[in-house]
């Protein structure tokens, strides 16, 4: 039986239940490394300042080391260790391994799971502090290397592989900006062909 300081939740992470007690204090970061061995997300500062523990929670970036795990309970986690299609990589993922995002790999993940909410959070037109015109009727800003910058300023990378970084940002949100153009109609007489 739980006591009145912890309790039994289920977490969705990556598509799979968990359940197991945790204390009420227990970070999301705490329950996905010590409890769940999901250790792809790592432990950087414990402060929420490096960004290293970023996860995605219902498809938005969050550093799980200022989440409380029972918090959670509900909310869709996705870890780096859920971010691929089976074998196919995401194509942040992807990007980062080819433009060479990352050095010494420690804040890899989290910067990856940061830039796939960023991609998002643009596309839905959300300004950042260095878009020009914040206006709705704008529409998403240009993804400048500025507007990548600001936007994922949260991560760090002690190594400064920041160069690369951007660009495998900015080749991603070209993709994926590029998937969004495809009409059902011309996904249609794709399939056809």
């Amino acid at each position: 039986m739980a006591s009145s300081t912890s309790s039994v939740i289920t977490l969705e992470i990556n598509g799979e239940k968990h359940t197991l007690p945790v204390d009420h204090r227990t970070t999301l970061l705490d329950a996905l490394r010590e409890r769940l061995d999901l250790t792809g997300t790592k432990k950087g500062c414990d402060q929420g300042q490096c960004g290293a523990c970023t996860v995605l929670l219902d498809g938005r970036r969050a550093v799980a080391c200022l989440q409380l795990a029972v918090a959670a309970e509900g909310r869709e986690i996705t870890t780096i260790e859920g971010v691929a299609d089976g074998d196919r990589l995401h194509p942040v993922q992807q990007a980062f391994l080819d433009l060479d995002g990352y050095q010494c790999g420690y804040c890899t993940p989290g910067q990856i799971c940061a830039a796939i909410g960023m991609i998002e959070e643009h596309a839905a037109g959300w300004p950042s502090a260095v878009t020009d015109d914040v206006r709705p009727e704008a529409g998403p800003p240009p993804l400048t290397a500025d507007e990548i910058r600001e936007r994922m300023s949260g991560n760090l990378c002690r190594c400064g592989a920041y160069v690369s970084i951007v660009e495998a940002v900015a080749r991603a949100a070209g993709e994926a900006a590029a998937e969004r153009r495809v009409t059902p109609a011309a996904e249609a007489e794709e399939a056809v062909a």
